[in-house]
């Protein structure tokens, strides 16, 4: 089964955010690099998918991962990190960006509930103020310890 069509560019996202409304879906967002994909990504992504009908993620352009992680990442392009998370039943769209915090997709998508790992504090996530600004929730969610790209990459170089 082809899933490729859950990815989208931002006018596109917007147009299928929109359908969803008028349906009276609740959109959830969530955002990161996904560079390889792991178990922690999965159990991340399927609780995120529980606090509404629709998730959308946004994904770190390579530049943009780049420029957050250093020169050795990503370790898969832009296009094949979304096309695996197309792949997987919980998400509905991914969308690709540039720059390096997803503030201006958040912003323009207006997610019902914006997830994010527990790892981070209600201040340091990026849209939180703003979603919760326009009536939309905040929502932390518990990771897998033990399961991150780092750790795994790093297993791998010793």
């Amino acid at each position: 089964m082809d899933t490729s069509y859950k990815t989208a560019d931002l006018a596109q996202a917007i147009r299928q955010v929109n359908t969803w409304r008028l349906k009276s879906d609740c959109v959830v967002f969530t955002n990161g690099c996904f560079d390889l994909l792991h178990a922690g990504h999965v159990t991340y992504l399927e609780a995120a998918a529980g606090y509404g009908q629709r998730l959308v993620v946004g994904i770190n352009s390579d530049a943009s991962v780049r420029r957050l992680k250093g020169p050795a990442r990503p370790i898969q392009e832009a296009a094949h990190r979304a096309r695996v998370l197309a792949a997987l039943a919980c998400v509905d769209a991914v969308v690709i960006f540039e720059e390096d915090t997803p503030l201006h997709l958040i912003t323009t998508l207006r997610p019902d509930v914006l997830a994010k790992g527990a790892d981070y504090t209600l201040e340091q996530i990026v849209g939180a103020q703003e979603v919760m600004a326009y009536g939309g929730r905040v929502e932390r969610i518990p990771l897998v310890q033990g399961q991150s790209t780092t750790s795994i990459v790093s297993r791998m170089q010793s």
